[in-house]
């Protein structure tokens, strides 16, 4: 088994981000990077960290597609043409939820259960920063 930062490595090597939405990490990539052989296994992991985000006091102040935004994106196929999948951009927040209801016997699982939860953490931190404690921050 690697160090404790190849382990975490993969889901900063998935997680992107634009201008317009920020981070954001692809459910297709994180599918694998989870250990999931099949689109529909997972797709029963997303529709269960769904109905706990529905459940939970975020509701009242964000939309669920501002963590699970739903789009279909093309990719090539076997004879170099390309067909239309469902994907999902996921938000830090709802890869945290999938991973919370992943099994955590499997080493993926845990692992990405430590790592949003922790980095989870950490956002939740920066934004109870005061103005000024984020520009100090951001120098460090």
């Amino acid at each position: 088994m690697g160090n404790k930062n190849s382990r975490i490595q993969p889901f900063e090597e998935i997680r992107q981000e634009n201008e317009k939405i920020g981070e954001f990490w692809s459910a297709r990539d994180l599918q694998k990077a989870l250990g999931y052989t099949s689109w529909q296994n997972f797709t029963t992991a997303i529709r269960k960290a769904k109905e706990s985000f529905k459940t939970s006091d975020l509701t009242a102040r964000t939309e669920i597609s501002d963590h699970f935004n739903d789009i279909i994106k093309m990719v090539p196929t076997g004879s170099g043409a390309e067909r239309p999948v469902k994907d999902y951009l996921l938000s830090r927040y709802a890869c945290y939820l999938i991973a919370q209801n992943g099994d955590p016997s499997k080493e993926p699982i845990a692992l990405a259960q430590a790592y949003f939860n922790i980095q989870t953490f950490r956002q939740e931190q920066f934004e109870k920063m005061s103005d000024d404690e984020r520009r100090l921050y951001a120098r460090r």
